[in-house]
């Protein structure tokens, strides 16, 4: 057993991308490699939450990037703190089981307020004048600041966006190495997110997502050479996680919109265009990559089953989920939508409502992650003669989150020391516990 680990949650990392990657495929000749197989809805947040409590979405109540508080008629995108995930992580069970190990996290999603030793995460300041200052979350609650003399400010405008680029997780690569030099934590878990970007933007196999394989490898490169140095001998196990891959997409669906033309979404005019109105809506989508989860206003059977027939068969659909349907996939959480729509692998969905482009809200031209009800890789795109966020779903060129169900949709998952995986292929909910034999707490103990 290894005394340490180091896990790399990798999102969009194909195997075929080991080929073009001499420092990761150095990890699994020297180790061993699998096939790592994402649970459904495999996008960040449930697969994140799937990785470090073994339990899916039924038990951990993580359904999306997002959730809608029906009672209050508000939704909130990516910005959850750690008390949305409702099973134990994998830090959580190392204290009850092991008392004395030491976790930390870097920059996984809903990090804000886990039970790990040390963390850091962004979370820019919101000043009065309504302009934000870029700033970390971290414990202890001095780290970030001690970190800026040697590596600046996060660059946040690096971690999404048009702007988005190797940058930022170099930095989040960096202040790690810098938190293991300090505290040598036992159990390290470190999100690496630039595979993301230009296989959205631009299609997995472009020139430029092609760049950015062999970008991340000189990171993970430098990553294992400082580590090396921080713990010293033995070297840490290295476990490196695909969270899913992105496969290229040539189709986008609008479920918001035909919700609004059968009558069931309304929204309200105010002075910088049409903001959706959940408290008269029937029915309204919050939009995440290749899945929608549809909410129903006080659960009415009738408009649920209205939804079901509206999208059965509609282009770049491939599935409607609803009622023990929902249970086929262990989604069915009060969290969930009442109606879950899944696209075809060559499609996705996006959030927008408008009918005519001169009514879209103020934020859709934005990076705006929090205030649009939905995922938006347009995101990354600029619009040089509006000089904002173009409104044009058909530019993006790569999606994730459907039901994995072909090699296509399923990365590696490599450990640099043999007989670790235990098995061939790997569910993300087995992460879990291969993590924890390491420290001879047996996956039951969660």
């Amino acid at each position: 057993m290894s005394a340490r680990v180091i896990l790399l949650s990798v999102p969009g990392l194909r195997s075929q991308d080991l080929a073009s990657m001499p420092n990761l495929r150095a990890l699994a000749e020297q180790g061993e490699q699998g096939t790592l197989v994402p649970s459904f809805p495999c996008v960040t947040c449930p697969v994140q939450a799937n990785m470090t409590t073994g339990r899916l979405p039924r038990e951990h109540g993580v359904i999306a990037n997002g959730f809608y508080y029906r009672e209050r008629h508000e939704f909130e995108m990516w910005t959850a703190w750690n008390e949305c995930i409702e099973s134990p992580q994998i830090w959580d069970i190392l204290h009850r089981e092991r008392p004395g190990t030491t976790s930390a996290v870097w920059f996984p999603l809903h990090s804000k307020g886990c039970g790990a030793d040390y963390i850091c995460t962004p979370a820019p300041k919101h000043n009065a004048d309504g302009t934000e200052s870029l700033w970390c979350y971290t414990r202890p609650e001095n780290l970030y600041e001690e970190l800026l003399p040697q590596l600046d400010h996060f660059p946040l405008q690096h971690f999404w966006g048009p702007l988005a680029n190797i940058f930022s997780t170099q930095w989040i690569a960096d202040s790690a190495i810098e938190a293991a030099k300090r505290y040598r934590p036992d159990f390290f878990y470190i999100y690496l997110p630039h595979l993301d970007y230009a296989a959205q933007k631009t299609g997995p196999d472009s020139e430029i997502a092609q760049v950015s394989i062999g970008q991340l490898d000189e990171v993970i490169g430098k990553l294992r050479t400082e580590m090396a140095a921080a713990y010293g001998d033995p070297e840490p196990l290295w476990l490196v996680a695909s969270e899913y891959t992105i496969v290229p997409v040539h189709h986008v669906s609008y479920p918001n919109r035909k919700l609004r033309e059968a009558g069931l979404l309304v929204v309200r005019d105010e002075a910088d265009g049409e903001y959706l109105d959940l408290t008269r809506s029937r029915a309204w989508a919050m939009a995440d990559h290749q899945i929608s989860h549809v909410f129903v206003e006080g659960h009415e059977p009738g408009v649920v089953e209205r939804v079901v027939e509206l999208f059965r068969g509609h282009p770049g659909v491939a599935d409607v989920l609803y009622g023990e349907g929902l249970a086929r996939y262990q989604l069915d959480h009060a969290n969930c939508g009442d109606v879950v729509l899944v696209s075809e692998p060559s499609s996705w969905q996006a959030y927008y409502y408008w009918l005519d482009d001169d009514r879209a809200p103020g934020f859709a031209r934005k990076v705006d992650i929090h205030q649009k009800p939905g995922y938006d890789p347009v995101e990354m795109h600029v619009d040089l003669v509006k000089w904002g966020i173009p409104l044009d779903a058909t530019l993006v060129r790569g999606s994730h989150g459907a039901p994995a169900v072909s090699e296509q949709q399923r990365g590696p998952i490599v450990a640099s020391q043999r007989g670790v995986l235990g098995a061939d292929t790997v569910a993300d909910t087995d992460v879990a516990g291969i993590v924890l034999r390491q420290f001879g707490v047996a996956r039951e103990a969660g």
